[in-house]
């Protein structure tokens, strides 16, 4: 058969051959032991529903050795025989443009370059899903194989609910994941219920399909990283020769000693696993590797002596490294971690002084023991980092609730009220007040002929379109768009593509606008050859609501809250997206944040620049217009500057209020 009559196929009639379990591949680690006797033949039922019933003898002894062996039913069997990668737009079958892209992004999340965890159909974070199991892969690609513009997809969780009569400006695939009842959302629910084959955790840009590989963190890890720089910085100096230690080599996390080389400094990065870290270094993302923590040392002060800008992988345990570095007197600049903490008993967070050999069998076999090392581990992290920062380093929480778990681990993480952490996130002292308020954030584009030299063509124009509109932007935001021309500048020789032909760029709404409307023009011109998928990370202006990260620098309260992230794929949808997406966790947790995303195909129709005009718009301006009710000022200027681009835009401005009169009342 060919690829294309495979996907045509769907689940396939006869069984195909069983599949050998391939040891090179990096997989999912065994999830815990969770379910019931009843509750494990529920899970067969649920996991059978999807094949005729003269293979449920043979399927169900099959599901229930993979649901005792990995804690899943990932249906290894039906794994694809072909290669998995974004191919060229014009090699998917189907009746529909839009569906073919959706379904290039798809492989892409699940290229073996890209994901972390390809036959667990995870692509990163440990648990981040784009579907839970192989025949919901398959089904989802012969659906769009079929689907026309007058129909939408639904998917739910991973399973695909059917195709549904609709309209050309209606999107054409709805997805959801993980939307829990609340009280049914703490970390051991996601280990039920996903084990049960009825939801899953869709991380931000796995299971909504916009994963681009962890170039699609390194521009906001370098803005990050230089940023915190310029926070330390005296006398104008830049970051050469500062040291920078952090870690995680993971999915999102692996984008960080590319981004350290680009901001300039010296990157130490820990990582325990050696796929990972073999992963990383062979992709040219980390320039050296370091078993042992002597040579480490040694290696570093060479690296600080002459002021180098390089990145180092050290295969083994951060916490060795922050208390090795202590010991040895070497002085770190920058400190954050980027370890997997919203998913810490299942992979995501490893304790020190266990391998990571053991450290796996101790999750599953004994995961109160497990629990307990990484708490004791955590708190031997804490106590380091503190001793650094006495000396003055400077540490940030990226995100990952590497904070919230050192406090539940009783860690001496917490500022003297009790209440605030010792250290903030980034999001509050970095890119909440200097990007988000702003409307900065992560857009992103794949251009679906696979082609390089359409990516490099669009490089060009969206150069141009910012190189231009700086002229005529307040002081406010030059800054920003200094950053990222310069980014922009370097993304060919700083080797960015893994997997899709894709890159991302932070800009404001009117530049994603703008940007997004040269593409279009591109293509209708023959300049560009084939659709272009406009995205963004969920980690952006206005598509999350997490209070320990996208929300964190939102103080009126309503950080705990989840309308922005609802209204804004409710607002995408009717607006032009191709398809809409809406996540419970992603990031800092299941149960500890909402977030939505989307992606549109533009092809160089009129339509298509109506709906990015539309669209974009409001992806962006709704969530300045909730930062500026918050009363922060740098989104009240920004959303003063949009109801001035646009007289229909009629935004309500918070009053501000004399804090000592609020003195005197208490």
């Amino acid at each position: 058969m060919t690829f294309k009559d495979q996907i045509k196929q769907g689940i396939p009639s006869e069984l195909p051959l069983i599949k050998v379990y391939d040891l090179d591949i990096n997989h999912a680690p065994k999830r815990k032991e969770i379910l019931s006797k009843e509750e494990k033949k529920l899970a067969i039922q649920n996991a059978l529903r999807y094949f005729d019933k003269k293979h449920h003898a043979v399927l169900a002894e099959e599901f229930a050795n993979e649901l005792n062996e990995y804690g899943r039913i990932y249906m290894h069997r039906f794994r694809p025989n072909y290669k998995m990668y974004a191919r060229p737009i014009n090699e998917y079958p189907g009746k529909c443009e839009q569906a073919k892209a959706i379904m290039h992004m798809i492989q892409n999340n699940l290229d073996y370059a890209v994901a972390q965890h390809p036959h667990e159909l995870i692509t990163y974070g440990g648990n981040g899903a784009v579907f839970q199991n192989w025949a919901q892969y398959l089904l989802t690609m012969q659906y769009l194989s079929e689907m026309t513009e007058e129909q939408t997809l639904v998917m739910y969780s991973g399973h695909p609910m059917g195709i549904f009569p609709s309209h050309r400006n209606a999107p054409r695939v709805v997805v959801t994941n993980g939307m829990m009842i609340p009280n049914y959302s703490k970390q051991d629910d996601w280990e039920k219920y996903n084990a049960l084959g009825v939801t899953q955790y869709g991380q931000m840009t796995a299971g909504s399909y916009m994963y681009i590989g962890p170039q699609g963190i390194v521009h906001g890890t370098t803005i990050t990283v230089l940023n915190a720089g310029r926070k330390i910085a005296k006398n104008g100096e830049d970051l050469t020769g500062k040291l920078f230690v952090t870690s995680g080599l993971g999915g999102m996390s692996g984008a960080q000693p590319k981004a350290g080389n680009i901001a300039g400094c010296i990157t130490v990065c820990a990582e325990v696993n050696p796929k990972a870290v073999n992963t990383r270094h062979s992709q040219h993302w980390v320039d050296e590797v370091f078993k042992t923590i002597d040579e480490l040392v040694e290696r570093v002060k060479r690296a600080k002596l002459k002021k180098e800008i390089v990145s180092i992988a050290y295969q083994g345990n951060v916490v060795e490294v922050w208390e090795k570095f202590y010991e040895a007197g070497i002085y770190i600049d920058l400190g954050s971690d980027q370890t997997s903490l919203h998913n810490p008993w299942a992979g995501g967070y490893y304790p020190v002084g266990i391998s990571f050999e053991d450290a796996n069998e101790m999750m599953t076999k004994n995961p109160k023991l497990f629990k307990e090392k990484v708490q004791e581990s955590l708190k031997r992290q804490v106590e380091a980092i503190n001793k650094h920062t006495a000396k003055g380093t400077y540490f940030f929480d990226y995100g990952n609730a590497f904070l919230l778990e050192a406090s539940r681990a009783n860690a001496d993480i917490m500022a003297e009220n009790g209440i605030d952490f010792k250290y903030p996130s980034y999001v509050q002292d970095i890119m909440g007040p200097m990007c988000f308020d702003y409307g900065f954030g992560p857009f992103r584009w794949v251009c679906t002929s696979a082609n390089p030299t359409d990516l490099e063509k669009t490089d060009t124009i969206a150069c141009e379109v910012l190189e231009e509109l700086r002229k005529n932007y307040p002081q406010e935001i030059q800054q920003q768009m200094a950053d990222n021309i310069q980014w922009i500048k370097g993304a060919q020789e700083n080797n960015l593509v893994v997997g899709s032909q894709a890159r991302i760029l932070y800009a404001d709404a009117e530049g994603r606008m703008k940007i997004a409307e040269a593409f279009n023009n591109a293509i209708k011109n023959n300049i560009i050859s084939a659709p272009i998928v406009l995205g963004r990370d969920h980690h952006d202006v206005s598509g999350t609501d997490s209070p320990y990260r996208e929300t964190s620098n939102i103080y009126d309260g309503s950080q705990f809250t989840a309308d922005m992230a609802i209204q804004n794929v409710i607002g995408d949808s009717f607006r032009g997206a191709t398809w809409v997406s809406i996540h419970n966790g992603g990031g800092v947790g299941w149960g500890e944040v909402i977030n939505g995303g989307f992606g549109m195909v533009i092809d160089g129709s009129i339509e298509a620049e109506k709906r990015l005009k539309s669209m974009l718009f409001w992806d962006v301006n709704n969530g300045i217009a909730r930062r500026n009710w918050a009363r922060n000022g740098g989104a009240t200027f920004a959303i003063k500057r949009a109801m001035e681009a646009n007289p229909k835009l009629k935004i309500t401005l918070p009053n501000l209020v004399d804090d000592s009169l609020l003195q005197k009342l208490f």
